[in-house]
């Protein structure tokens, strides 16, 4: 047996007892469906089905969402994305507060220069 398997199988039996959770997980697969197949246009539908259930925390997600509809939308659908530079710019911080008040400008440079 697989592991996935074996963790679907070991996921079943709790789900059939909580139905509020089942509710969720579900939710929480469709919107994974929308990321990995880039389809945002169905983003509306999804947050309307969530605020139809008595699921609070996923209420305050769903709620986020609308605040921002339309860069989530965009973030859901174009092919394009800013992880690389995210990650880039995560980096560079991690240095910066790992060398505050250790070091003139010149190592932590370094330091950003010379890494991989």
């Amino acid at each position: 047996m697989t592991p996935v398997a074996d963790h679907r199988d070991r996921l079943r039996p709790i789900l059939d007892r909580s139905p509020a959770l089942a509710a969720v997980a579900g939710h929480v697969r469709e919107f994974a469906k929308m990321m990995k197949n880039l389809t945002g246009q169905h983003l509306p539908q999804w947050i309307t089905s969530v605020l139809a259930d008595d699921l609070p925390p996923l209420h305050s997600f769903a709620g986020g969402l609308q605040r921002d509809l339309a860069a989530v939308t965009a973030g859901l659908t174009l092919p394009w994305s800013a992880g690389r530079v995210e990650g880039h710019v995560n980096r560079i911080k991690m240095i910066k507060r790992q060398m505050y008040g250790r070091a003139s400008f010149d190592l932590p440079r370094k330091r950003v220069l010379l890494a991989n």
